[in-house]
């Protein structure tokens, strides 16, 4: 298995699995448990979507965009708010 993408949160990396799973390419979230440790962990990356090596670069395309789409949504202003239904 190999790290496609290095997540700030378990929200993040999940985010990324499941577009990664939605393109038919498995994946898996490392580190999941260890978030609730951070007081007592180094600083370091804890969460990480890895996926086969065979599915390294589809996966990398993919993580890239997710990335991008969640980068533009935390730069948006703060007042967003969801459209009435």
């Amino acid at each position: 298995m190999k790290i496609v993408y290095r997540a700030e949160n378990i929200i993040d990396a999940n985010l990324v699995k499941n577009a990664l799973e939605a393109e038919d390419i498995p994946a898996f979230v490392s580190g999941y448990y260890l978030t609730g440790a951070i007081g007592d962990l180094p600083p370091m990356s804890l969460v990480n979507v890895m996926v086969a090596e065979i599915d390294l670069e589809r996966a990398r395309a993919v993580a890239e965009r997710v990335d991008a789409d969640l980068a533009e949504f935390r730069a948006s202003p703060d007042d967003w708010s969801p459209e009435p239904a």
